[in-house]
């Protein structure tokens, strides 16, 4: 633990914004591992996060009187939330569900995504404009950009979503 005497003043409104970068960065982690159902890795981030929110709001409380202090668990508390994004996105856990509307180029882009390895359902529909090819397509997160581009390669003026999905049941997904 930290001993709040050996530590200077000046220094502890560094050591606060840090361990709230910490917890915060673990607090967005774990929400998103929770959302993915991911319990064992949401009970550890969640069990991390708590200890490092305990030892920054004490280092706050034992010296109110000093604005910095706030300032630095404000700060980390910002910055925080903005590295756990960062890391949540790098590191692209789960998997999410494509739907790309195209006018023209329907069928081309669903065997590019089957020719790529990805499992692609094509539909008719009609749109304000007449007919389009909705295609459908879970892919994991970290194939998403992949497969996007390689739409806007085929049809530049395609519409495409994204949906973060939980696999419940069989299906063709890409080893």
């Amino acid at each position: 633990m930290l001993n709040l005497l050996a530590i200077p003043a000046a220094v502890m409104p560094l050591i606060i914004f840090c361990l709230r970068v910490g917890d915060m960065s673990l607090d967005t982690l774990r929400v998103l591992f929770v959302v993915r159902g991911r319990k064992a890795t949401a009970w550890m981030l969640g069990f991390f996060q708590s200890a490092l929110w305990v030892v920054a709001i004490t280092s706050v409380l034992s010296n109110l009187g000093n604005l910095w202090n706030l300032i630095g668990y404000a700060g980390g508390f910002a910055t925080g939330n903005v590295v756990g994004m960062v890391i949540e996105e790098w590191l692209a856990v789960g998997h999410g569900h494509l739907r790309i509307i195209s006018s023209r180029r329907g069928t081309a882009i669903a065997e590019a995504i089957r020719s790529a390895g990805y499992a692609a359902t094509e539909l008719s529909g009609r749109g304000k404009d007449g007919m389009v090819s909705v295609i459908n397509c879970s892919v994991r997160r970290r194939d998403i950009d992949r497969v996007r581009e390689q739409v806007k390669h085929i049809d530049p003026e395609a519409f495409l979503t994204v949906e973060e999905v939980r696999p419940l049941q069989r299906g063709f997904w890409r080893a």
